[in-house]
């Protein structure tokens, strides 16, 4: 197995024990933990496998730190790239934007040529809308 970036802020809490779980999940594989706060696009553009971490700020933003790296991404070719996302959202109080953050950063990757691959169904989630839902599932859960 290629080794795989798991990316995410390192100073968040839930996204951060998610990204840990995701570690573990791989045993042995040799999966690099890489602080999104600090990210450029030679250390993204090392690896084929990708597992970001995205959650959803405000009124359905990215968090600033991915917001920064947009414009960087935007001139990236993510062509044979696979590419995971998670986030986390709250669908009782932030329902009109669930995960937003997801669907933002997957339409970008998609549009570079990246893979996505890890959909979650919807079903048991009650929300208005989301731009981190295609087709009924979520994008990357």
């Amino acid at each position: 197995m290629k080794d795989i970036a798991v990316i995410y802020s390192f100073n968040t809490t839930k996204t951060g024990k998610i990204a840990g779980r995701i570690k573990e999940a791989f045993g042995d594989a040799k999966v690099e933990m890489i602080n999104a706060e600090e990210i450029s696009s030679e250390i993204f553009m090392k690896y084929d496998n990708l597992i970001l971490g995205v959650p959803t700020w405000f009124d359905g933003e990215l968090p600033n730190y991915w917001d920064e790296f947009v414009p960087d991404l935007e001139d990236l070719d993510l062509t044979g790239k696979v590419i995971a996302l998670f986030g986390l959202g709250d669908q009782v109080k932030y329902s009109e934007n669930f995960v937003d953050g997801i669907g933002i950063m997957a339409e970008l990757l998609r549009k570079n040529g990246a893979k996505l691959v890890g959909y979650t169904s919807t079903e048991g989630y009650k929300f208005e809308g989301s731009r981190g839902m295609e087709s009924g599932r979520f994008m990357g859960l």
